[in-house]
């Protein structure tokens, strides 16, 4: 049986050394970090200001979401139901936070776990390039020979002072912070920049063609190093300020800027595992790459365009021309894909199609891996408690497999169901100890790991979703054990198909009841699935007809199982000898805790859900 922990096979010394090697290059880059700046104190500046920026705008991501407490992304979920809404969040909510990558790994998380559709999720996308443009504006605005300095100490000093008043208010003071440490960030490039006068990009040769795109190209590299356009954004208005580059560079420099936000992305989607998330990654680079594209081919369409209306408006400032020209090619690429995001979506269908239902238990598999839980979930707590709740059920469903492995029934009876049972074919292996321990286990750990990076602690709601989801994981660990020692039995008394003796029949028919138990299961599940938005009264119904599903599995108990009476009446008319009446009465309690543990899991899903 493999194994998928590749670090099992590297031996350990490798891996120290690796470490090693690791500290040593960070230390390097450290101390080659600290001559630097003692050689050059403008360039000191330069990266204390860019060290500002960009921790001010995480303080305002992280101060932002914890005031909200989860509304983000109830709200996300709400606002996508059409086109247009999700178009408009998206430009809202890059507003808002000044990020485009937060805003998209969120859209991705949120389509991963189901609560928003991709066509919501593209259009999300289309937003968030439109709404990074305003953070385009401000900046060129605040460049402009304007000293923000003396709006940011008041701030800092009022966010700081916030944080000690009230749990609530830290969160808010913690924004106001961020935004105080931006506004000197600014201050603190432009000054790094000012000192440079030596360094005249502007200066560099060559012809048109070959100059943007060298500068498209530095604007993307520089983009996926800093991991933020809007630095990026902020660098070039210094620049510009400071003459060290011209209009043109500028301009592409802002082209590559938004070609790398959409890569960086991407690289982070395509990581996931769920098929929906990754094909939104790809929209969001395709998006990107084809708007940058057509901005190259229609280059001096485009420069004209910003020079006329800032010549008809009196737009002098050419960082403002810089922003009005991220704004146009922005606009160019929503008008293109506006009206084909259909089609779109179902070419990426096509290239990206659902991945092929497979065995998810053969014998000489690797562990399962996590379908819905993946790092990225962790940017939103509501999305990342979905994700547990969804990985959940992928490990129930793994569980019913793995109880029909122990009963021998194949797994595509569970979704393809053909009647009466046929009978198990030999040789009947013993092996449900072995496949917990490489499939069930693994993904479990997974489960808890991920949950152990989830703060809850001041959302109470959360916290209890959370503690149902877990207790919910617990039954199905219990119920693959109890399928266990169901399967010794089974496996004694059923691998010789040919005998037709009494305590065969009474095997067959305990496997049929507990078979017939998971698929009235898999019903009742069914029902909890997420929906499309109901109408009240659509909605009542589907609650009424729940609970009467959920009571109706619960208290439906005893038909599945022999009378303890009927077997001591074998047992006493020789049907059946004394080791085989112990063991059938012991499997019959067997199925009856599993019986129990899946009643507790639909509970725990119905108290788990959000509703």
């Amino acid at each position: 049986m493999k194994n998928r922990y590749l670090n099992s096979m590297v031996p350990t010394f490798v891996l120290r050394h690796l470490k090693k090697t690791k500290y040593l290059a960070l230390a390097l880059l450290l101390v080659a970090l600290v001559y630097s700046f003692i050689m050059n104190s403008a360039w000191m500046v330069l990266c204390y200001g860019l060290a500002l920026f960009l921790f001010g705008m995480q303080c305002i991501e992280e101060g932002l979401h914890n005031t909200a407490g989860g509304t983000l992304e109830r709200v996300m979920a709400k606002s996508t139901a059409t086109p247009t809404k999700g178009f408009l969040f998206g430009i809202f909510s890059t507003f808002l936070l000044q990020s485009t990558t937060l805003v998209s790994l969120l859209t991705i998380a949120f389509l991963s776990t189901g609560m928003i559709t991709l066509s919501g999720g593209l259009a999300v996308i289309l937003g968030t390039n439109l709404g990074a443009t305003s953070g385009a504006w401000l900046l060129a605005l605040a460049g402009q020979s304007v000293s923000l300095s003396p709006a940011a100490v008041p701030m800092l000093v009022v966010g700081v002072l916030i944080g000690f008043l009230d749990k609530r208010l830290k969160f808010f003071g913690q924004a106001l912070v961020g935004i105080a440490l931006i506004f000197l960030g600014i201050d603190s490039i432009k000054d790094g920049f000012g000192a440079f006068a030596n360094i005249e990009l502007n200066s560099i040769e060559g012809s048109g063609i070959s100059q943007v795109l060298l500068f498209t190209l530095v604007g993307f590299l520089l983009t996926c190093v800093l991991q933020s356009s809007h630095a990026t954004l902020i660098l070039i208005l210094a620049a510009l300020a400071a003459g060290q580059v011209t209009l043109t560079q500028g301009f592409a420099i802002a082209l590559g800027s938004n070609l790398g936000s959409s890569f960086t992305t991407a690289l982070v989607g395509m990581l996931s595992s769920d098929r929906n998330g990754q094909r939104l990654a790809l929209a969001h680079l395709i998006y990107n790459g084809i708007t940058t594209l057509l901005a190259l081919i229609l280059w001096v369409p485009l420069t004209y365009a910003v020079a006329w209306i800032a010549k008809v408006v009196g737009m002098s400032s050419p960082l403002l021309q810089l922003a009005l020209f991220h704004t146009l090619f922005n606009v160019l690429g929503i008008s293109v894909f506006w009206g084909i995001q259909q089609q779109f979506i179902e070419k990426l269908k096509f290239f990206l199609p659902d991945k092929r239902p497979k065995k998810q238990l053969p014998d000489d598999s690797e562990a399962v891996l996590p379908q819905h839980i993946h790092k990225n979930m962790l940017k939103a707590t509501d999305t990342a408690v979905y994700a547990v709740i969804h990985e959940i059920q992928h490990l129930t469903t793994l569980a019913l497999e793995v109880i029909c492995h122990a009963i021998y029934v194949p797994n595509a009876e569970l979704s393809r169901p053909t009647g009466r049972l046929p009978k198990p074919k030999p040789p009947l292996q013993l092996d449900v100890q072995t496949i917990y321990e490489w499939q069930i286990k693994p993904l479990y750990s997974e489960i808890l790991n991920f949950t152990s990076q989830i703060d809850v602690n001041h959302n109470g709601k959360l916290q209890k979703k959370l503690t149902e989801a877990h207790i919910t994981a617990i039954h199905v660990v219990e119920i693959v054990k109890q399928s266990k020692h169901l399967q010794k039995n089974m496996h004694q008394f059923l691998s010789n198909p040919e005998t037709d003796t009494e305590i065969y029949q009474d095997y067959m028919a305990l496997r049929q009841g507990l078979f017939e138990m998971l698929l009235n299961f898999n019903a009742v599940r069914a029902l909890f699935k997420p929906r499309q938005k109901l109408d009240p009264e659509s909605y009542a119904k589907l609650i009424e007809k729940k609970q009467l599903a959920l009571t109706a599995f619960i208290e439906n108990t005893e038909e599945t199982y022999l009378p303890h009476a009927q077997i001591l009446d074998k047992l006493r008319e020789n049907k059946i000898d004394k080791m085989q009446a112990s063991s059938l009465i012991n499997d019959m309690n067997y199925v009856r805790h599993i019986k129990t543990g899946l009643s507790e899991i639909l509970i725990s899903l119905d108290n788990s859900q959000f509703k």
